[in-house]
């Protein structure tokens, strides 16, 4: 299922519906396949695009602690807090924060 999904997100990338969402997604997929590097760069790419994007901040620090990237992770969430904060996702922000102190 997840590799359907996967080729069908692919086959937009580079469309008129490519964007912060797209790439969100197919992180999201690629994550969920185990694919964390593939994940980390489609996360950036959506993070290019929108650098507010929280949600796209706590996957990439999710994928780049499955790399084992325990620095990178940190930096994400840190950045994803930063980000969440001043949009006013409470939720996302709590999520992060919490994931940060696991981490330490």
């Amino acid at each position: 299922m997840n590799a359907a999904l996967i080729a069908g997100l692919r086959a937009q990338c580079g469309g008129p519906r490519d964007g912060a969402l797209l790439r969100f997604s197919l992180g999201n997929a690629l994550l969920g396949e185990g694919l964390a590097d593939e994940a980390a760069d489609e996360l950036r790419r959506a993070l290019d695009l929108d650098p507010a994007y929280s949600a796209a901040w706590k996957l990439l620090g999710k994928a780049c602690l499955a790399l084992g990237d325990r620095d990178g992770a940190a930096a994400a969430w840190r950045q994803g807090i930063a980000v969440a904060s001043q949009r006013g996702d409470k939720q996302a922000e709590k999520e992060m924060a919490v994931f940060l102190r696991r981490l330490a």
